[in-house]
């Protein structure tokens, strides 16, 4: 018995349960997930230790009735919940399921709307603080700070699936410093002219609807785009690096 209160010591002692979510995209007027998504699914499940999943979110782009598009959200979930019971992951036995008709904040891109959000709990070892983390708990007002390993598909505010670990490194750090303020800040490469599609902004939105879903104040945070208007290297860019060194986000830090 005493062996058996030891082991449950250690474990908790060394593991926690984070709330993640991970998101699902449908192509248009469909209800089962798009192959894109489908093998990031795959590569998902098999590389989180989910506890659980306990609310799933469906939502569908502005085509349509309120009404219609409403089903369509719901007919969505419950697809999602078909492939996470043929997975063989658990969902909590009080599991939420929201439908969302038009009555949500969309983004200008269709195909980033048509989508089922999973939440789940992560098991996971407790590890040292990343060096993202140390970095922005340090840094002075006005300060700068490039969030590393943040991708996006080409020309759209979509993030690929192995940008997650540094959003919730920002995420971690947001929510254990609670007087901490920052602006997030949206960069691109490539283009001498102006940001035509505002991809910038888009992007830093993105990762500012992304703390706002995972409850971090709003009044903690804002966005802002700035296009070509401050590359780390001069455009056009020479080569590949400097491209990708040029479309990044940073963070300023407005208040620590």
């Amino acid at each position: 018995m005493k062996l058996i209160k030891i082991l449950i010591l250690f474990f908790f002692a060394n593991y926690c349960l984070a709330q993640k979510q991970f998101e699902v995209y449908f192509d248009f007027n469909k209800d089962f997930p798009n192959e894109n998504s489908i093998l990031e699914f795959n590569e998902w499940k098999t590389s989180v230790k989910i506890s659980e999943v306990f609310k799933l979110e469906g939502y569908c782009d502005s085509v349509d009735t309120k009404n219609y598009n409403k089903k369509l959200a719901e007919r969505r979930i419950e697809s999602i919940i078909k492939l996470l019971k043929s997975s063989a992951v658990l969902l909590n036995k009080d599991l939420k399921k929201i439908a969302f008709g038009k009555d949500f904040e969309r983004s200008p891109n269709q195909d980033e709307n048509r989508k089922v959000i999973i939440y789940y709990n992560e098991v996971q070892a407790e590890n040292p603080k990343s060096e993202l983390y140390e970095k922005i708990k340090n840094a002075k007002v006005g300060e700068n700070i490039k969030l590393p390993n943040i991708y996006f598909y080409n020309n759209s505010a979509r993030t690929v699936p192995k940008s997650k670990t540094t959003m919730y490194d920002l995420l971690c750090v947001m929510e254990e410093n609670p007087k901490l303020k920052i602006e997030i800040q949206g960069h691109i490469c490539c283009q001498i002219d102006t940001d035509i599609n505002d991809i910038s902004t888009a992007r830093a939105k993105a990762i500012y609807n992304f703390l706002i879903r995972n409850k971090i104040d709003r009044n903690r945070m804002t966005y802002k785009g700035y296009g070509t208007t401050k590359p780390v290297h001069k455009i056009p860019e020479k080569n590949e690096t400097e491209a990708d060194e040029n479309r990044r986000v940073e963070i300023m830090i407005v208040e620590n």
